[in-house]
């Protein structure tokens, strides 16, 4: 919004005439994003600190995690602020694609608070129904991505990876898959939040890569010529990506090990609905299983522990999500971190590559 206000003065100053480029302004976003969090993250987890907004730790939970008891969390508000004052300086929010996203983020990280806040005022661990949360979850996904398909801003296909111009048309069964897709990743990056800095840092990863491919996808040109589906506007999430993965970055100065504050529920729910989001507008919805791999791991563990105990009264994994179970084969935490950053890493670069594959 700022923006457009330098912009429309480039006729005075010819310098000014650089904020109409996409991409000058999603460095700007970063870098707003990364000192609005490094600014304000001491003074927002003393405030944490002082209200006694404290981690509840699971009594079944690997026991060298009773030190981080009393942990400030709900840390992904840190995130949220950081996004929103570059969201008001550099990004276009009359765009439907950005507002689509933003609903998207901020709505899931309101119904991951909620979740938080019981939490942590009955001091346990059960927090909001599982159901009453999917509701939420699935009530914002199927409203949002119903408007985008009604106002033809995305297509009613899915684009399959590594096969070039092959396209599943669902008609208004699409809107139904790709609320799924939101609500699962979502879900998924929840699970894999964890550890210390383990699922920033892949949301980061793969939130870098969706930068790329909106950018990608809302360039005719270059769309045409990758042989990817084309999405007018959707340069435009560049930006805000800018901002959500600078603010990550200025989490994670914050919650490495050993953290100082965890992000909760309000940060997991809302930045994998972010993700979520984007790859459907990206028409990326399969491409995700690839690139949120870890994300994909760490939820499917959880359901084939439950699957398995309740069939058979036995477990397959010491504990579930996964990332517990290598904590008890006596891995240490950091390099459980790190490897899974490693195999983020790894998928965000198959994924990159399946653009010259298809």
């Amino acid at each position: 919004m700022f923006y457009q206000l330098l912009y429309s003065q480039s006729h005075h100053a010819g310098v000014l005439n650089v904020f109409r480029y996409i991409t000058f302004r999603t460095f700007l976003s970063f870098f707003t994003a990364f000192l609005v969090c490094l600014f304000v993250g001491p003074y927002f987890i003393s405030t944490l600190k002082r209200r006694h907004f404290g981690q509840t730790v699971r009594d079944d939970g690997p026991q060298s995690h009773k030190k981080k008891q009393g942990t400030p969390t709900m840390g992904g508000w840190l995130i949220l602020i950081g996004v929103a004052l570059p969201v008001l300086l550099w990004v276009d929010i009359s765009s439907a694609l950005v507002w689509a996203t933003l609903i998207v983020m901020f709505g899931f990280g309101l119904i991951g608070y909620w979740d938080d806040w019981l939490k942590v005022s009955k001091r346990n661990t059960k927090g909001l129904k599982g159901k009453v949360r999917l509701l939420g979850e699935f009530t914002i996904s199927v409203l949002v991505i119903g408007y985008l398909v009604w106002n033809d801003h995305i297509p009613m296909y899915v684009s399959v990876p590594f096969l070039k111009g092959v396209m599943l048309q669902m008609g208004w069964g699409y809107v139904i898959f790709a609320s799924l897709v939101v609500v699962g990743c979502a879900n998924a990056v929840n699970l894999t939040d964890g550890l210390d800095g383990l699922a920033i840092v892949p949301v980061m990863i793969s939130g870098t890569t969706m930068l790329i491919f909106c950018y990608l996808a809302g360039n005719l040109k270059i769309s045409e010529y990758l042989a990817i589906p084309y999405i007018p506007g959707a340069g435009e999430l560049c930006p805000l990506a800018g901002a959500v993965i600078a603010a990550g970055m200025g989490f994670l100065w914050f919650n490495s090990y050993p953290a100082q504050v965890f992000m909760g529920d309000v940060g997991s729910l809302s930045l994998g609905g972010f993700l979520g989001i984007l790859a459907v507008i990206s028409q990326n919805e399969l491409l995700l299983v690839v690139l949120g791999g870890v994300f994909v791991v760490e939820a499917l563990s959880v359901i084939t522990q439950v699957i398995s105990f309740k069939l058979t009264g036995r477990r397959v994994f010491k504990m579930a999500p996964i990332h517990h179970h290598f904590e008890l084969k006596g891995l240490d935490e950091t390099k459980i971190i790190v490897r899974f950053w490693i195999i983020s890493i790894l998928l965000a670069v198959l994924s990159l590559a399946t653009l010259k594959l298809r």
